[in-house]
């Protein structure tokens, strides 16, 4: 799990060209552009831009050269709310591996120690089994239904609601 760089730009673009079809039922309809190094290279700047501001922190999940996920807390908030947002996908040649608890269980780490953050949400489709194994082995516990949450696939879906309470360092 790597902070992404303009540098992932292509190899970003080959990742979500493979898994269009797989991420699909999962994600907004996407332009054409966004599969393309010009639009991955794009997105990574404002991201970047994000991450300079210290509201989102995009990382990249590799194996050797070729990336195979994201994982990405967004909406940080500081003062008394302490809170961001969690979102990630694996590719799908690397589902079912155990690589997206790591990789949530190092970004819950991440969260507390060095952003000292105290909560984290995550959401996901009602019928998305998957991610909601892989936050309930993250610790994340279920908080709530909120009906048609985000746009996804083209259409406004319900989503489950997860939070993850970080205990402090120790």
């Amino acid at each position: 799990m790597t902070l992404v760089s303009d540098a992932d730009a292509p190899a970003l673009a080959a990742a979500y060209q493979r898994n269009r079809n797989y991420l699909a039922p999962w994600e907004p309809l996407r332009p054409d552009a966004f599969f393309t190094g010009d639009g991955q290279r794009s997105i990574i700047d404002a991201k970047l831009a994000l991450f300079q501001a210290g509201s989102e922190v995009p990382w990249v999940l590799a194996d050797g050269e070729r990336i195979i996920g994201t994982i990405t807390l967004t909406g940080i908030v500081r003062g008394p709310f302490l809170s961001a947002n969690l979102g990630y996908w694996i590719d799908g040649e690397y589902a079912g591996r155990g690589l997206g608890t790591a990789a949530v269980t190092a970004v819950v780490v991440t969260a507390r120690e060095r952003l000292g953050l105290h909560r984290i949400q995550a959401a996901t489709l009602l019928h998305n089994a998957a991610s909601q194994r892989i936050l309930d082995k993250s610790g994340f516990a279920q908080i709530g239904l909120a009906p048609r949450y985000l746009k996804i696939a083209g259409r406004w879906q319900d989503h489950l609601l997860f939070q993850r309470i970080l205990e402090a360092a120790k």
